[in-house]
């Protein structure tokens, strides 16, 4: 409990937590505490109790006189107010109402792929700041509200492309304004016609090396890394490139020895933050990218099951869909599938065995 002494304190502090939440209207804000509204992403305090809460708390209404708004829970326990024991603002800031929110989002911009979609426009379809939404959004799914409709519109395309359409309608059927457009924003590391072609006339520079793990090939196009994989010989390793890239042209280029180091040294511990500043040539689903994306995020010598990874992009049901997307990374070791393991802790199936798997999570643990 905060002292009743303490109370003029309390206020001053909550006057500054409201200057620095100047974003907020706080005639709204006060409509919305009224109604308890449940989409709002802001937080009120009662300077009387010294509690703050989200706006839907199910407690008695405060005086509005004894109101200050904060824009996150941690303003407003800088500002020395402590967490509601009834609504626990701090634990449903990512709640139901904000996955609501991001549903809305997220259908919005699916809905309407095939224009562009200002973040203005977001914030009036839920009622939030520009600011906010951006904000909201990254943090629930991983990639702004433009990366996660460019990653929609470059599948919709890659898809029309690998149908056999016609390139110049697949380009402006997905969205893209010229094939330039596309080009830069479809993530395919190659032309659109190119792609179609299977890669046809594409130059991919590779090289293989020895490694604790077995051999390596590591293959990039001039947008950076786009397969890095694991082979018991070099032959099998450069087997795997021209697998998954048919009619690409491929030539050795012994300078990319540098990237192998860096993905060794991912797992080593000794270029982690260089892992990360790889430019990665990556073609996925959007939501691929966001598992990708978090698989970059899982510290070295931890792992994730793939339930709890569906968890922390806030699709709990979609655990068979991170474990397909984990089997559909074609960049070893810089994107660390290798940390997602079976809910008991056991090792699932691994892109690249089993047994690398337990070597590399026996290297970053410190066992070998």
């Amino acid at each position: 409990m905060v002292p009743m002494n303490d109370r003029s304190q309390l206020t001053s502090a909550g006057g500054q937590g409201l200057r620095q939440s100047a974003a907020i209207d706080t005639e709204a804000a006060w409509r919305q505490v009224l109604a308890r509204g449940a989409a709002a992403v802001f937080f009120y305090a009662v300077t009387t109790t010294g509690v703050f809460c989200r706006p839907d708390c199910k407690s008695r209404r405060p005086l509005k006189d004894n109101v200050r708004f904060f824009g996150s829970a941690e303003a407003a326990r800088a500002a020395g107010f402590r967490a509601c024991k009834r609504c626990k603002p701090e634990s449903s800031a990512r709640g139901p109402a904000g996955g609501r929110l991001l549903n809305k989002i997220r259908a919005h911009i699916e809905a309407n792929v095939d224009r562009p979609v200002p973040l203005a426009e977001l914030g009036h379809v839920v009622g939030l700041s520009p600011f906010t939404v951006q904000r909201l959004f990254k943090r629930g799914v991983g990639v702004s509200p433009l990366a996660y409709q460019r990653a929609l519109r470059a599948g919709r395309l890659r898809g029309a492309l690998k149908e056999g359409g016609n390139v110049t309608d697949a380009i402006y059927e997905a969205g893209f304004g010229s094939s330039s457009r596309a080009y830069e924003g479809a993530g395919l590391g190659m032309t659109p016609a190119r792609f179609a072609a299977g890669g046809r006339g594409e130059q991919i520079g590779y090289t293989t090396a020895r490694s604790a793990f077995g051999w390596l090939v590591v293959g990039a196009t001039e947008r950076g890394l786009c397969w890095l994989a694991l082979a018991g010989t070099s032959a099998e390793a450069e087997a795997s490139l021209r697998e998954e890239f048919p009619l690409a042209t491929l030539r050795r280029d012994a300078a990319l020895k540098g990237l192998v180091d860096a993905a060794v040294g991912v797992v080593a511990g000794c270029g982690a933050d260089v892992g990360r500043e790889l430019a990665l040539d990556l073609r996925g689903t959007a939501f691929q990218l966001r598992v990708w994306q978090a698989l970059r995020a899982i510290p070295r010598g931890e792992t994730r099951s793939y339930s709890q990874l569906a968890r922390e992009l806030g699709e709990p049901k979609a655990t068979r869909a991170v474990a397909r997307a984990c089997a559909t990374n074609r960049v070893a070791l810089v994107v660390p599938c290798h940390r997602v393991v079976g809910a008991s802790g056991a090792l699932t199936g691994y892109r690249w065995g089993v047994e690398r798997k337990r070597m590399l999570l026996e290297a970053e643990s410190g066992i070998r």
